[in-house]
């Protein structure tokens, strides 16, 4: 059981209205596979500029995370990267206190504050690149997932987790999902936990 934190009041970044989203292309739909929204349904955003995690990923990370945590009760989550949010609602369906949806696409924006208000969910959408939103006070959040667009450096992408270290609860897990063939490295002050591959997507877990 992880202890309730008060929400943060992070700096310089905006919650998005509801917007209604125009579905392009494919389905344009993921679901949440398990917890109280099993099954339902997600609005994905319109284009190639997001890539979904798979379900088969999606439910093998996450029966990593609940081994990990301990479960998911009354636990804090951030979504770098959140495409349509799936990750950061899929934690709240099992149970998270509250997600925090970091998304600077408007289109992919607007998809999520859309599945966050047809779940009535705990979270908040932010219209904000990670780097800017990772810069300010936030936290403590106990789960981070970062799953970014492939043309994020990997440099990059370890420089933001760096950052995320003075907002993180003590018993945090921070998930990277990268191509296989671009491996991430911790950066200093991280230790890796495990990691595996799913083709050609790796999941790098790490505290």
């Amino acid at each position: 059981m992880h202890e309730r934190a008060p929400a943060s009041e992070h700096a310089a970044v905006d919650a998005v209205a509801v917007v209604p989203c125009v579905l392009h292309g494919g389905d344009g739909m993921t679901r949440i596979i398990a917890g109280r929204w099993g099954g339902r349904r997600l609005a994905t955003p319109p284009g190639d500029g997001t890539r979904p995690t798979s379900d088969r990923v999606r439910e093998s990370m996450f029966a990593s995370l609940n081994s990990l945590l301990g479960g998911f009760d009354g636990v804090r989550v951030l979504d770098l990267f959140a495409g349509s949010g799936a990750l950061g609602l899929e934690a709240v369906s099992r149970g998270a206190q509250h997600a925090d949806l970091v998304e600077s696409n408007d289109r992919a924006a607007r998809t999520i504050q859309r599945n966050v208000a047809d779940l009535k969910a705990p979270a908040r959408v932010h219209k904000v690149t990670a780097q800017r939103f990772v810069a300010a006070p936030g936290g403590p959040w106990h789960l981070v997932f970062l799953d970014p667009p492939y043309a994020v450096t990997t440099d990059e992408v370890a420089s933001i987790v760096a950052a995320l270290r003075p907002s993180l609860a003590e018993d945090a897990v921070v998930v990277v999902e990268r191509s296989s063939r671009d491996p991430f490295a911790w950066p200093e002050g991280f230790d890796a936990l495990r990691d595996k591959a799913y083709g050609e997507t790796r999941l790098w877990y790490g505290h």
